[in-house]
Order: C-alpha cells, then structure tokens, then sequence
C-alpha cells in the first residue's frame, strides 16, 4: 500500500516537471530569479551575522518545503508553497532587522567618503580608531586609580538574558563615559559593560562565571570576564580593583599585565573584524 501511493506521488511529480518543460513560459524564470534572490539574501544576512544554525534551518525547511509540494497532489501546492517560503524569508529579514539597518548605515557612510578612504583600512582608521581611542583612555585611568572594570566587546550574538540583566544605554562611546560606569558605588560599576561595536549597549550586566580553575586572586570579576567567552564569541577587558592589573581574554585564554599598546592592537583586531565586513566573516 505505501509502496503504491508512492509510486502514485512520484509519478505525479515526475509528471509535474515534465509539465514545466511542455508549459514553459518566461514568467517561471523570473519567479526562480526572484527566488534565488531572496535565498541568496537571507543566506548572506545569516552568515554575516554567525546564524549558521539559521541557515541549515532556513535551507532544510526550504528543502522540505520544495519536496512535499513535488509530491503533492493539491492543487494549490504550489502556491502554499511560495507563501510559506516568503512568510520564513521575511521572518529571518525581520529576526536580523537592527543587523541589516546597521549595514546600509555603514554602506550609505561609505559612499559618502572619497574614493581613497573606502577601503576596510580607512573606514577603520577614521571611525574605528576614535572608539579604540576612548576605550584605551578609560583603561588607563581605571588601572591608575585601581578602579574595577569589565568590559564586553560583543558581536550581537550573546544571550538575550545576558543583555536583560543590566540596563540598555545605546550610546556613543566615551572615556568620560566608560570611567563614570565604573566609578565605586556606582549603580552600575558592579556589572559588565557591553560593547557593540562603536556603540555602549548597556551596561551592569551579569555574565556566566568560567567553571575552571584560576588563582585565589582571580576574583568574581576575573571569573565573569573569562566564563562569557567561553559560552559566545567575545572579547573582554578586565582591570582589576586591587591591582589595578589589566587583562584581556579571548576564547577562555587571560592574557594579564596588558599595556595601552597591546590593549590597542587588541581593541583594533576586534574592530577590524566589526567594520570589516569580509574580516569578520573569516573570523
């Protein structure tokens, strides 16, 4: 019995594709172009985001979509399916909306600047450079003055309670500002400071403590600043409140006793990666 309705389906989608060959008109090239567009466009936005799991999702339930509609016998099959494709597409545009606003504000940037300052370099060394400026400066006064600190260099992709454990800021960075954060007794000196890009996106967080073992004089902070690294693709930058000690992690490694010159080629790999889009897409 299965095996005869599946020869039946078969034979029915065998029958579909030849029909589309013997019933060939112009308007089914420009409904695949269209379609390919859109495919291409989501796919782009997702990987240049880091959504791989999206995508083997989105291009799963294309796949489904595409072989259930082949065998089905209804003769709106095709149609459910070009609606339910557009409704998923639309659904990941949408779930990366700031991410794609985002991207046509740096675009519309770029073409405003002369020809000999489009390139990844100088869109590093004109905008970039001024966030990295600003972080460095406040490191260095926070490590002077034994001020603690934690800073998260982000790339939109952690946690959503993470984000919702401290409070949103949205604003330009600054040295005055980052200081003033972290000032003690501060509201919002004890949490982590989220950094996204050239933008403070909330500070006062808390982070997932690393389950390792470190020395007694790596403390809650240390812990927090080495544990977010370990669960999403960042950056942190601790100064410690007893010493004053500045350390930088990347993928669950320290690295202490970190000078403004270190700290600067450090800031400027993640911001080589952030204004680059290519970079960021090896990285």
């Amino acid at each position: 019995m299965v095996f005869n309705l599946f020869a039946v389906g078969a034979a029915d989608a065998w029958q579909r594709i030849a029909s589309f060959f013997t019933d060939f008109q112009w308007v089914f090239i420009l409904e695949g172009i269209l379609i390919f567009l859109l495919i291409y466009l989501v796919f782009k936005v997702l990987y240049e985001n880091g959504a791989k799991r999206f995508i083997i999702a989105y291009l799963g339930i294309i796949v489904i979509m595409g072989v259930i509609t082949l065998f089905s016998e209804h003769e709106n099959a095709d149609m459910y399916f070009i609606i339910v494709f557009l409704l998923l597409s639309m659904f990941f545009l949408l779930l990366f909306g700031v991410e794609i606003k985002r991207s046509i504000w740096k675009a519309n940037r770029a073409a405003g600047l002369p020809a000999e300052r489009k390139t990844p370099a100088a869109r590093l060394s004109v905008h970039a450079e001024e966030c990295i400026s600003g972080i460095v400066k406040a490191v260095q006064n926070l490590s002077k003055s034994d001020t603690g600190a934690l800073i998260v260099l982000s790339n939109g992709n952690l946690p959503k309670e993470i984000l919702e454990s401290g409070v949103t800021l949205n604003a330009t960075i600054s040295s005055q500002l980052i200081e003033g954060i972290f000032i003690p007794k501060a509201p919002l000196h004890d949490g982590a400071m989220i950094i996204y890009g050239d933008t403070i996106q909330a500070a006062g967080c808390f982070l997932p403590l690393t389950q390792k073992d470190y020395p007694k004089d790596f403390g809650t902070r240390h812990r927090a600043g080495i544990g977010v690294t370990e669960v999403a693709d960042v950056m942190t930058v601790i100064v410690s409140e007893e010493t004053g000690i500045v350390s930088v992690v990347k993928r669950g490694v320290i690295t202490r006793y970190v000078d403004s010159d270190s700290l600067r080629k450090f800031l400027r790999e993640y911001y080589w990666k952030e204004f680059n889009p290519e970079a960021k897409r090896q990285g």
